[in-house]
């Protein structure tokens, strides 16, 4: 049994502190201890993506980060994407393209554009089609999703 040591993160600009094990996933804390359930567990590998948080403005799957690596650091989840009432411009343009089915991956898909643009913010749509592969949809709304992802580019798009 690991030895239990006490992390301070911001999470979507609230310090928080958590004891717990370092090698715990931020996924894990997220979801049980500070009940933000907007990341999904899918693989557990990293692979689906599902789970995409930004890590200091930077997208991360969060079931491959651990609560260690976050250690005073900045992480956001979708739940503070939002600004009060109004939704991120990758949020809305999601929501217009209706580019999701069943949704469980669609908030690692939005957090995922959100980081591409933190990163890169002139990215071209080659730029987004290479992120997006990164994440999986088990609906296959991929067309819906870069409808969505090149409306954001075409309006100039913006990170958080």
């Amino acid at each position: 049994m690991a030895v239990e040591k006490t992390f301070k993160l911001e999470v979507n600009g609230t310090p928080r502190t958590v004891t717990t094990d370092p090698d715990r996933p931020l996924l894990e804390v997220l979801r049980e201890e500070f009940h933000l359930t907007g990341a999904k567990y899918g693989c557990g590998e990293g692979q689906c993506r599902a789970c995409t948080v930004l890590l200091d403005s930077k997208a991360v799957p969060s079931c491959m980060t651990s609560i260690a690596d976050a250690n005073g650091r900045k992480v956001l989840s979708i739940e503070g994407l939002t600004s009060g009432l109004k939704l991120h411009p990758v949020q809305q343009a999601f929501l217009a393209t209706g580019a999701f089915q069943c949704g469980y991956c669609t908030a690692g898909m939005i957090m995922g554009v959100v980081g591409l643009l933190n990163e890169k913010p002139k990215a071209t749509e080659g730029d987004l089609i290479l992120r997006m592969q990164k994440h999986i949809c088990r609906c296959c709304s991929y067309p819906r999703i870069v409808t969505a992802a090149r409306a954001v580019l075409k309006n100039g798009g913006t990170g958080a």
